[in-house]
């Protein structure tokens, strides 16, 4: 069954919701992609022709606005699926998504989503609950970014990226974004991002070595963000 029925991954998706008939299915039509930093998943505007299914690893879902900026709508971890608002809509991909650190994904066909989808309840249940989540968050990103001034969408931005991802063993962000990559998510200029970076440095919010950066004194943080 190539371990589809132990991968934690489907304890945190749609997929926990299959029939150990369907389990051996998705086990028999899946494969399994390493994907390496920087490399793309799908780009915008392909036909994915299935989801794929994040075992390990970060990613971002990014789309390329009118002036050529990346625009970073979502970063995703273990646990996630991409493509399943595609496969539901039938259109290509809107977004991007790409590694922003070494990646093992599982790419599950569009035949197998769309059976599961028409015969199990729960997971088209569920999968469309992944998309509704999805909406919400562009929403309140929408709203984010209309309301809030650059430097509380940064501050708001790195306790994120530490709350979903954590840190590693040094205490740095494990997300390790690029000064452009934090800048596309907080939707600014890189100079701009770069400048209040060093500003958060100058009064003791965080540390920066090179592209790590260490929160320092979370309670500011939240208060800059607020």
């Amino acid at each position: 069954m190539n371990k589809c029925d132990q991968c934690i991954v489907r304890e945190l998706t749609s997929l926990k919701a299959l029939s150990r008939a369907e389990v051996v299915q998705l086990a028999n039509s899946k494969t399994t992609r390493s994907i390496k930093k920087g490399e793309a998943i799908f780009e915008e505007g392909e036909v994915t022709n299935g989801v794929f299914c994040v075992k390990d690893g970060i990613g971002k879902l990014s789309k390329l606005s009118a002036n050529g900026k990346d625009q970073i709508v979502k970063l995703v971890k273990a646990g996630e699926l991409l493509g399943q608002r595609s496969i539901i809509s039938n259109e290509p991909a809107n977004l991007s998504a790409k590694a922003v650190a070494d990646m093992e994904v599982c790419f599950i066909p569009k035949g197998d989503i769309i059976h599961f989808f028409n015969n199990n309840n729960q997971f088209s249940m569920n999968l469309m609950q992944l998309v509704f989540d999805d909406l919400k968050r562009a929403d309140d990103h929408t709203v984010d970014m209309s309301q809030k001034r650059v430097k509380e969408r940064l501050a708001e931005t790195l306790l994120y990226l530490q709350d979903t991802f954590g840190v590693n063993e040094d205490q740095s962000l494990k997300a390790q974004l690029s000064r452009e990559e934090l800048a596309g998510m907080i939707g600014t200029a890189t100079e701009s991002c770069i400048r209040l970076l060093s500003d958060f440095k100058k009064a003791g919010l965080i540390e920066l070595k090179g592209r790590m950066i260490f929160l320092i004194d979370i309670k500011k943080l939240k208060k800059a963000a607020n």
